[in-house]
């Protein structure tokens, strides 16, 4: 590490972890975490408001603390960045507000980052510089995705994408139906090691030949496990828990292991970045790693901690774009909820003209600059 390499605050805000990192060069300094979700858990998933909320309560105390974590002044920051999309909107805005305020108060630039490249970028904090291209798996409750990144800082191409369910949202589905509580994906990842996958034959989704080859449907996989289920209720039987949970799971990690590798070898690339909160699952690190050992393609998988939304990765984006010279975002900046992958970062408006989300969100903010900077901060 050296004392030259950028000094980021990276702050997430897309869903319901409010996470701050910091960030040097590619290395890790802080990484802290206020999340939400046992207050989510009683209503079966994420509510926005109630997450909204909660990250405005949690943003200065999380930012002091990874700070204090890192050993750094604010002052000493070469930047802040910012996840500005894709997620729930009025997550998003708390952050984005909080990013631009602090930005403006230590006169530093601020890069609105994408929410997805952040998830590639975080392996830099594990396994040192990406790869270029990097080809990448990213698996979470919201996005299943493959995606080729001749660049992180600007060229992320989208391979292929899920056409309805996010492996994490059928995780989450079929936990609910099992009555197994929320989030989905730990609890099922825990209970399928004492089940049989081969127990139960669910079907692998979008995986004929005339299927589209780097595509995800889980909502087919969803609806045959739910109704499996219901019919030995229906029986009177009981249900297998484990063993259901065992052939879900390897129905999901099965058709994501065997697409990603595909996607390796049709590009010709010789190794495969996993990220996102599925990521974190044992079974799908496992036979990612069999399959990619005997396609001859390296794995890299970020710890589990990592691999779900936290603000190291989006610091690290910021890092790497602090350290290529991309121009940073201005006080225009605005939350946007549906931002494309294709766009690993908004540039500021006044800075580029080819960028319509730039545009789209753009408003007046001159009355910023009548607010003392003594006062926004001490």
């Amino acid at each position: 590490m050296a004392a030259d390499e950028p000094l980021v605050l990276g702050i997430e805000t897309s869903c319901d972890e409010t996470g701050v990192g910091v960030v040097r060069g590619t290395t890790l300094l802080a990484d802290a975490v206020a999340s939400s979700v046992d207050t989510h858990a009683r209503f079966g998933g994420v509510v926005p408001e109630i997450a909204s909320r909660a990250h405005l309560e949690a943003m200065v105390p999380t930012i002091e603390r990874a700070l204090k974590e890192a050993g750094v002044s604010a002052r000493d920051l070469d930047g802040i960045a910012v996840t500005s999309g894709p997620g729930l909107a009025g997550a998003l805005l708390v952050g984005v507000s909080a990013a631009k305020a602090y930005a403006y108060a230590l006169g530093k630039p601020l890069y609105g980052v994408n929410h997805l490249a952040s998830h590639i970028c975080v392996d830099q904090l594990e396994h040192g510089p990406l790869p270029e291209p990097t080809m990448a798996l990213l698996v979470s409750g919201g996005h299943s995705s493959l995606l080729l990144a001749p660049d992180i800082t600007s060229d992320v191409r989208p391979l292929g994408a899920t056409i309805d369910d996010a492996a994490g949202e059928a995780f989450d589905k079929i936990a609910r139906v099992l009555d197994l509580g929320f989030p989905g994906g730990p609890v099922i990842d825990r209970l399928a090691k004492e089940g049989d996958p081969a127990a139960i034959a669910f079907p692998r989704g979008l995986t004929g030949p005339r299927d589209a080859p780097y595509d995800f449907s889980f909502s087919g996989l969803k609806t045959s496990v739910a109704r499996w289920i219901e019919a030995k209720r229906a029986a009177g039987e009981e249900v297998p828990v484990r063993d259901v949970a065992a052939s879900f799971q390897e129905a999901v990690v099965d058709v994501l292991t065997r697409k990603a590798v595909r996607a390796c070898k049709d590009e010709g690339v010789d190794h495969l970045m996993i990220g996102g909160g599925v990521a974190a699952n044992s079974r799908l690190r496992a036979l990612a790693q069999e399959r990619c050992e005997r396609a001859g393609i390296r794995l890299r998988v970020p710890r589990p901690k990592l691999c779900t939304d936290n603000g190291a990765m989006v610091a690290a984006l910021g890092a790497e774009m602090v350290a290529r010279n991309r121009l940073p975002s201005d006080l225009e900046l605005s939350a946007d909820s549906s931002l494309p992958v294709t766009e690993p970062h908004v540039p500021g408006a006044a800075h580029s003209h080819s960028h319509a989300h730039a545009h789209a969100h753009s408003h007046d903010h001159d009355h910023v600059h009548e607010i003392s900077k003594d006062n926004l901060y001490s």
